[in-house]
């Protein structure tokens, strides 16, 4: 058997061994995990926030934070994943916060009559409308619900993940995954999914 040969059956490296070398500053197994997590990752962001830009935006800061943090994060089951749902979050809530206070100031300085056409065009697809509804009653949950909802709910990580992640029972992630669902639905019209 030759060397190539066995090197195609051990298949590629886990996120723990990357994580490992792009604590080393290599870039190549940094290439590696982004190429393998991006699309997930933009997906998240696109389900938190509603918009392809901002869900580029936050692929893109993900990274960023994780190309400086590296060595410093703590993997959950040797997924990189997890951690990268949670900084795409919490860059997400930042962002989100920046956006109001930003709005709030523009609202001072433009008279309340005039809409702006971005804001015609993105009312126009009920995908979006039906996501932003689910997002904006995601952010109203309490924070413990919130935390749940965007790992469990919206990125699809699972509850013994999220109970390590959040360093809480798995059992008390499965109560408040059923709990925050039920919250969901009485902040949601009928016909949001």
């Amino acid at each position: 058997m030759t060397e190539t040969t066995e090197r195609a059956d051990v298949g590629p490296p886990p996120d723990a061994q990357l994580w490992d070398l792009i604590a080393q500053g290599d870039h190549a197994a940094f290439t590696e995990l982004f190429e393998r997590h991006a699309e997930a990752v933009w997906n998240y962001a696109y389900r938190l926030t509603a918009s392809w830009s901002q869900a580029e935006d936050l692929l893109s800061a993900t990274f960023l934070t994780a190309w400086r943090k590296r060595g410093e994060a703590r993997l959950v089951r040797d997924s990189a994943l997890p951690w990268l749902y949670t900084v795409t979050a919490n860059r997400a809530r930042t962002e989100r916060r920046a956006s109001r206070r930003a709005l709030r100031l523009v609202a001072k300085l433009v008279p309340q009559d005039e809409r702006d056409h971005a804001d015609d065009v993105a009312d126009r697809t009920d995908a979006q409308r039906r996501l932003a509804v689910v997002v904006a009653a995601i952010a109203e949950l309490p924070r413990s619900e919130r935390e749940i909802a965007q790992l469990c709910l919206l990125g699809d990580v699972s509850t013994a993940d999220a109970a390590t992640l959040l360093g809480i029972a798995e059992s008390s992630v499965r109560a408040r995954v059923s709990r925050t669902r039920a919250h969901l639905r009485a902040l949601t019209s009928e016909d949001t999914p």
